[in-house]
């Protein structure tokens, strides 16, 4: 058979079991891994002598099954990422391979053999349950607890051992009402002294108009702190700064940028206003079809782009005008509100995205060869020139 793997495996079950104790007397070390591995000992003999057991051959794929099954006490020196969780239902897919093979030569013949492969992998399952619900980024630890240099392993686990089962709950008597009034009402006539006296002496009664919990109260409460407020306020107090109004104001907006990044081949134009250029107007002049433009923070200004441009975005604008000649790539308008956009030559492609109110308007020539995409937009309108160019 099996020889004394059983027994072997209840010793490394019992060395983790004595490792997540220290956990709840211990503080965290720095180094887990390096401060646990002493502590380890017992459950990675226990492993040792599996590993190393010399049984039937028509064992070996139990054998291996189990030492791939308590690959998952493991979890105790790890930490997310990744969860520990995860590691050890990581190890079903290991324990599998040889119980498969069990599975396979027994099927129909012993369902033992079956059976135990089985309470592998529901072992297995429940620890990753168990991990998760107790120990979700890694072994629990007890800050106020003692360093983990004066725990002693040995001193731990023979404390669990010993630790006698706890007492069954008895059964309440039947008929028994009251619960657990019962129970406080007992223990207040066993108080009692023999000039009278208990626990409950000396406490005063609640009367109705302590009960604050009452509705009646809370609104008197409330009207209170109104007249109170209302009597502030008509004797000239000033509102506390924490509940005074805030003016509002128009929103800051960042100084004006137009400029030229050599990274990029891009030119950005951010925070333009109609009031930043002559007349509102922003002119861009465009030698090199490599050079694109990013349109930023605008706010009711117009912006002409001359010449054959790679691309043109238009971010987070309001109110604003886009005149341009020629776009390789595409337009694309992104969180814009109240726009219109005009192209004089081609525009392979226009992008609309989060955008309220967009208006384009397009040449003949684009319009065989103009495609659009949109996505979470309201307001769209296209225009074009009939053949009479209207």
């Amino acid at each position: 058979g099996l020889g004394d793997t059983g027994a072997n495996i209840r010793a490394t079950w019992s060395g983790i079991r004595a490792v997540i104790v220290i956990g709840t007397r211990c503080k965290k070390p720095a180094d887990v891994p390096a401060a646990l591995t002493p502590h380890l000992k017992p459950t990675q003999d226990a492993i040792g002598k599996i590993r190393a057991a010399r049984l039937d051959r028509a064992y070996d794929w139990h054998v291996k099954a189990v030492v791939e099954m308590l690959q998952s006490v493991s979890w105790v020196v790890m930490s997310a990422p990744p969860a520990p969780t995860s590691f050890v239902k990581e190890t079903v897919g290991s324990t599998d391979f040889w119980a498969n093979k069990i599975r396979k030569e027994y099927r129909g013949k012993d369902d033992k053999q079956i059976d135990f492969c089985d309470k592998l992998k529901a072992l297995i399952l429940d620890l990753a349950a168990y991990v998760k619900e107790h120990h979700l980024s890694g072994l629990s630890w007890n800050p106020r607890g003692v360093e983990l240099t004066d725990a002693v392993v040995a001193d731990v686990a023979a404390a669990a051992a010993a630790a006698p089962a706890p007492a069954a709950v008895p059964a309440k008597a039947a008929g028994a009402g009251g619960g657990g009034m019962v129970n406080i009402m007992a223990e207040l006539a066993k108080k009692k002294t023999q000039d009278g006296s208990s626990a409950a002496t000396g406490l005063k009664k609640v009367t109705k108009d302590m009960q604050t919990w009452r509705k009646e109260f809370k609104k008197d409460s409330v009207g209170d702190g109104l007249a109170e407020k209302a009597a502030a306020v008509s004797l000239g107090a000033s509102a506390p700064p924490a509940v005074a109004a805030k003016a509002k104001g128009p929103k800051a907006r960042g100084p004006p940028v137009f400029q030229y990044q050599d990274r990029g081949f891009k030119w950005c134009i951010e925070n333009q206003t109609k009031d930043t250029n002559p007349n509102g107007l922003l002119n861009l002049e465009v030698k090199d079809p490599k050079q694109q433009a990013y349109v930023y923070n605008c706010e009711g200004a117009t912006v002409q782009i001359t010449g054959k441009i790679k691309s043109i975005v238009l971010d987070k604008c309001t109110r604003c005008n886009l005149v341009f000649d020629t776009a390789i790539s595409a337009c694309e308008i992104v969180n814009c509100k109240s726009v219109q956009i005009q192209v004089k030559n081609t525009c392979p492609s226009f992008s609309i995205d989060k955008t309220d109110g967009c208006l384009v308007y397009l040449s003949k020539e684009s319009i065989p060869n103009t495609t659009f995409v949109t996505s979470k937009s309201s307001e769209m309108n296209v225009s074009w020139p009939d053949e009479n160019d209207e």
